[in-house]
């Protein structure tokens, strides 16, 4: 297995990538065009905030899919999070451009705590944001401003404009990531087909019974997504949390029990997973305003 590289530094990224020292210990932009890879590390751990701009990544993979398009695509990784890749599966034509920001830059500021809030820093690899020309040139004049403000000459202003960018630039990438869900609906589709499949041969497996209900964990592994994704996605198109979902499967599986058998409610209870049968009632009348008898009375 190959171990993880930990970067701990932003001068590092620049020493390793053939870029001169960053201009700012704490916050740096690189060309991707113009670096070059001078280790074989496969797989490296970041201390801080990395946000990644690519075009012509046509041979790059969303998930099992290829990307559709290449005008542009854009990461996002938090400190601690694993990007891994191999270099020669990259695209030679690639450009584009890498920021990094160090979590002490924020200190002391609004978005030292908000940052955290945004959902697209929960992605995955193979779950970025893509973007159109337009707003491609968008994002990357703001990275211009950005450059321009820490590479001249620091006064006690500076930290301020580029706060100021970096939170027009997250709020523009929180428009880009909940118009993704609108635009990418062929996708979302087939994701949301997924989450029934997968949910549908739980419930219908024996072995429920031992295993107890999915978790939203388990569902996001198996479609190859982060939890924080699967959950944006259901919330937008479904109107409901993963948990909350999978809570309804297991509402429309019981009542199906309850209607056409003769199974004990702590059977079906059992079947479905809990331990207790009491646990089972409560969450099936919270979400049906009835006792699972009362139901099966009146169903019959």
């Amino acid at each position: 297995m190959n171990t993880p590289y930990r970067i701990k530094s932003i001068s590092e990224v620049y020493r390793m990538s053939s870029n001169d020292k960053p201009h700012h210990p704490l916050i740096g932009i690189i060309d991707l065009g113009a670096s070059q890879n001078k280790t074989d590390v496969k797989a490296v751990i970041f201390d801080f905030y990395v946000i990644t701009m690519k075009t012509g990544c046509d041979k790059l993979y969303y998930g099992q899919q290829k990307y559709d398009f290449d005008e542009g695509v854009m990461a996002f990784l938090a400190p601690g999070q694993i990007l891994r890749g191999e270099t020669s599966d990259l695209p030679e034509n690639i450009n584009g451009w890498m920021m990094f920001i160090h979590p002490d830059f924020l200190w002391n500021t609004a978005l030292a705590k908000k940052i955290k809030q945004y959902e697209y820093f929960g992605y995955n690899t193979n779950e970025a944001l893509f973007l159109s020309e337009k707003e491609q040139n968008l994002v990357n004049t703001i990275i211009e401003n950005i450059g321009n403000e820490y590479s001249s000459n620091i006064d006690k202003f500076s930290q301020d404009v580029i706060i100021a960018q970096l939170e027009l630039l997250f709020t523009y990438a929180q428009r880009f990531y909940e118009r993704q869900f609108i635009t990418r609906k062929i996708s979302n589709r087939q994701i949301l087909n997924r989450v029934e499949e997968v949910l549908n041969d739980y419930f219908n497996n024996e072995e429920i019974s031992s295993k107890g209900l999915p978790s939203v964990q388990y569902v996001a592994d198996k479609l190859n997504i982060s939890v924080k994704y699967l959950g944006s996605l259901l919330k937008q198109h479904i109107g409901l949390s993963t948990q909350q979902h999978i809570h309804e499967k297991l509402i429309e599986k019981a009542k199906e029990k309850l209607s056409t058998t003769s199974l004990s409610v702590s059977e079906i209870a059992f079947e479905l997973g809990f331990e207790h049968s009491q646990s089972f009632s409560k969450l099936f009348k919270s979400k049906t305003s009835q006792t699972p008898l009362e139901f099966r009375a009146e169903f019959n």
